[in-house]
């Protein structure tokens, strides 16, 4: 049964990582009619602009920008967009730098001051097209100064360890940087930038994915110590970025551009792609394939542990019932949960979800879990998740190992590995948040 149920999960995982594809999602948002680039249900004249860039930052960005490249052509001035290690694509008049992702690193500041000082020449009569997806906010380090990117670094590694949520990394993240939280946008004026976004954020929110570069921030240097001061790590910042939040919050520092500001009054946004067109087309792939079907939601967020625990308990309640669906049932959910680290173990959100999920199933005849993220990558470990079912922890127990211990040591990679149930995807060239598929037959 284990390797037909991986097999489906599989599958249903892959049809919704192909409705959320960066070069298709763009594709459908962009239409060129003679000298008029519809975009969404905008419509911009090409000859009343002088000159055309491309910029942009995310997992996604490469084939957002093939998208643009295809249909703009010898209309696009140039451009440049920053991507992780390995997420290329071939790119005309585009250029692609690779750079470092959860964690910042040299190569993505020289991208961003680089993609900073294209942007900083351009005049009213200017179109900036921003490519953004997940993954944007770590790959467009742009320091403030007196903070330097090795303490920037070790501020990002520490909120992400402890368990903050992105809505409140990315706070800390614009309070910091010259780039982003709409500090782009501002460079940028007077141009006309319109933002093509694929979203990594629950609700879609639009000063939050990337850390907002192109968008009026609503967050401030005062909410960023309350975030500090919630995960206790006042000790563990290092003092150039404690004293930066502190001036800022009592007014010696520039707050970030507000929504209100005049330099976003030329600005547009559109969602190109997003957890729930995810979601939508698994959904449909599964009934296709025979399951009663229910998307439970693409809200999903909190410890991972528990949420674990509430979607095992559904697993119980239809092999038990029938309900909310009966045999065979496919339950699906997005969102984004969060690990709080104690061990000292190797994994990511996915690979902890499906092994505390898959401990609450133990026993239940028929249960299965699987559990990854769309980037094709879960926490820094080159898995995108995990498959588990209701004899995960019996043939564990065989094997020799205790699942609890490796659930406390947060070292699921290794877990899973030796069972043979991690999934492996490579990069996916995108990036809409996880997707979580429960199986009942």
């Amino acid at each position: 049964m284990k390797e037909n149920v991986k097999a489906t999960c599989l599958a249903i995982f892959r049809a919704g990582l192909a409705a959320v594809e960066p070069r298709e999602a763009v594709k459908r948002v962009l239409r060129l009619t003679n000298d008029d680039l519809r975009v969404g249900k905008r419509k911009y004249r090409l000859k009343d602009f002088k000159r055309i860039v491309v910029v942009g930052a995310g997992k996604g960005s490469a084939p957002m920008a093939q998208a643009v490249d295809d249909l703009l052509d010898e209309r696009l001035e140039g451009g440049l967009v920053i991507v992780k290690y390995g997420y290329t694509a071939p790119l005309k008049k585009v250029r692609l730098i690779e750079a470092g992702h959860p964690i910042p690193d040299e190569a993505g500041q020289r991208g961003t001051e680089e993609l900073l000082e294209m942007v900083k020449g351009l005049g009213e009569d200017d179109l900036v097209l921003c490519l953004l997806s997940g993954g944007g906010s770590a790959l467009l380090p742009a320091p403030v100064e007196g903070v330097g990117l090795g303490e920037k670094q070790e501020t990002t590694k520490i909120l992400l360890e402890s368990g903050a949520s992105i809505h409140e990394v990315n706070a800390v993240r614009k309070h910091l940087s010259r780039i982003k939280g709409g500090w782009l946008a501002k460079a940028a004026a007077p141009a006309t930038v319109v933002s093509l976004i694929l979203s990594d954020v629950i609700g879609d929110d639009l000063d939050v994915i990337a850390s907002g570069p192109t968008v009026g921030d609503r967050s401030t240097f005062s909410d960023c110590l309350r975030v500090i001061e919630k995960y206790h790590l006042e000790s563990r910042i290092p003092p150039p970025v404690w004293d930066h939040l502190h001036k800022g919050a009592a007014g010696a520092v520039q707050e970030t551009p507000k929504p209100d500001d005049p330099v976003f009054s030329t600005a547009y946004h559109l969602i190109v792609g997003n957890n729930i067109l995810c979601l939508e087309a698994a959904a449909h792939k599964a009934q296709k394939m025979g399951y009663h079907t229910l998307i439970l939601s693409s809200y999903v967020e909190g410890e991972t542990r528990e949420v674990a625990k509430v979607h095992g308990a559904i697993l119980k309640e239809i092999l038990s019932s029938g309900r909310p669906l009966a045999s065979p049932a496919c339950i699906i959910s997005g969102g984004e949960t969060t690990v709080t680290i104690r061990g000292k173990g190797k994994g990511g959100r996915n690979q902890e979800f499906a092994l505390a999920c898959g401990i609450e199933i133990a026993g239940w005849q028929g249960a299965a879990v699987f559990s990854a993220g769309t980037d094709g990558t879960d926490g820094p470990t080159d898995a995108a998740g995990a498959f588990a079912d209701w004899r995960m922890v019996e043939r564990a127990l065989e094997m020799g190992l205790d699942p609890g211990v490796f659930l406390r040591e947060n070292d699921a990679y290794t877990f899973f590995e030796k069972l043979g149930d991690l999934v492996i995807t490579g990069p996916t060239n995108t990036n809409v948040m996880d997707i979580r598929i429960l199986i009942a037959v």
